[in-house]
């Protein structure tokens, strides 16, 4: 009778066996990570500050899924309306603010939120581009640390700047598209968001054609502020830059010195978080964009009433209907994100700046008005936006006559 060799029976790992065996697993597991660690680290070190394509998905997917969406057909069944509404009201414009507006009613455009937010994604980029450079310059390159520093920073400013674009392309009704930072100046574009527009002339119980009318205005008075004052961008480039500069320096600063300063100055201004965040030079540039702001969407309003009566005989009822709705409760988020983004100030733009524009108007007449884009010089300052009669005095001193 034969006999069959059993194999060896396995012997059961004992507890230090079992340790060593978990260890040498963990070690490999952890030797892989670390492999990949290091290779998403190195990558970082080649990859921008941000994920422009992954800002375009997040942006387009919290759009899409929003509420008064439009199809393709739906915008497209709206560009005749629009070219109405340019035909109309730009002539009227070039007679009441004596300039004319050149190439302004070609360079419209009827998107829906999403396009509004890839047209909007060229600008950060452009931002973020000049930024770059000196980031890189500030931060070093420290090896891994480095490399896993800069991946969750890409990643959260990724995120954030997705969704920043996502919350505001719900909310945006037209745009004066400009360049600010690029070299060559080139002329803007006028971008109309049809759903916000749409679904807002539903809101307030509108015609959308009497709506996107009034918008029209508002936006091509900003093409005039931009265009036909040759003074007025590299004004504003200029200040943004100086901001960019300051921001880096306290960015530098605070990596030197830890953040400790940092949280010791947010507790002091405690009333005013943001000022905090400023050195006074960035305070004097922060204030100084304010006040041009405030002229830019004031003028705009003021124009927007002045020569609507002349297209829209219900534009009194549009702007009481629109202003009630600015002035609306919000939720939680929203005044969140308004504090954060500064959208709150700009708020307050609109309302102080129409008031110092209206005041200028019934103070000097005709003659004042043309005065307030004769410069830089002649912007208001902080005092003279709550008193035009003192920016009135100062820019055409002696009697004034209106034309």
């Amino acid at each position: 009778m034969s006999t069959v060799a059993r194999p060896p029976r396995r012997r059961a790992l004992g507890g230090n066996e079992r340790a060593i065996a978990v260890g040498i697993a963990l070690g490999t597991g952890l030797a892989l990570a670390s492999r990949y660690i290091a290779h998403r680290a190195q990558r970082s070190n080649d990859q921008g500050l941000v994920d422009w394509p992954r800002v375009e998905e997040i942006a387009v997917a919290r759009l899409a899924a929003s509420s008064g969406a439009l199809t393709i057909s739906e915008l497209r069944s709206a560009e005749a309306d629009y070219a109405r509404a340019m035909a109309s009201a730009i002539p009227l414009l070039e007679q009441f603010l004596g300039r004319p507006l050149p190439g302004v009613v070609d360079r419209h455009e009827v998107v829906n939120r999403q396009g509004w937010a890839k047209a909007n994604i060229v600008t950060f980029e452009q931002l973020i581009d000049r930024l770059e450079p000196q980031v890189r310059s500030a931060t070093g390159d420290r090896g891994v640390a480095t490399g896993l520093a800069r991946a969750a920073n890409r990643f959260v400013t990724t995120q954030q700047l997705g969704f920043l674009l996502g919350y505001l392309g719900t909310r945006v009704l037209g745009q004066y598209d400009i360049a600010l930072l690029s070299a060559e100046a080139n002329p803007g574009k006028l971008l109309f968001v049809e759903d916000n527009i749409r679904l807002t002339a539903a809101n307030l119980g509108i015609r959308p054609s009497d709506f996107r009318t009034w918008i029209v205005l508002h936006e091509a008075t900003h093409a005039f502020e931009f265009e036909a004052n040759d003074w007025v961008r590299p004004y504003i480039r200029e200040r943004l830059e100086q901001q960019l500069a300051g921001v880096l320096d306290q960015a530098r600063e605070i990596q030197a010195g830890g953040i400790g300063g940092l949280l010791e100055r947010v507790r002091e201004a405690r009333d005013n978080p943001l000022s905090a965040l400023m050195t006074p030079e960035q305070r004097r540039l922060f204030e100084e964009m304010q006040r041009v702001m405030s002229l830019l969407e004031g003028f705009s309003d003021w124009v927007m009433d002045e020569v609507g009566a002349q297209v829209l005989p219900n534009v009194q009822q549009i702007r009481d209907r629109f202003e009630a709705r600015r002035s609306q409760r919000r939720g939680a988020l929203d005044r969140i994100v308004a504090r954060v983004t500064g959208l709150d100030l700009k708020l307050e733009q609109y309302r102080r700046g129409e008031r110092f524009v209206s005041g200028v108007a019934a103070v000097g007449g005709k003659a004042a008005i043309e005065m307030l884009w004769s410069g830089a010089w002649a912007l208001p300052s902080e005092a003279e936006l709550a008193d035009p009669n003192a920016w009135v005095s100062r820019v055409m001193p002696g009697p004034v006559t209106d034309n």
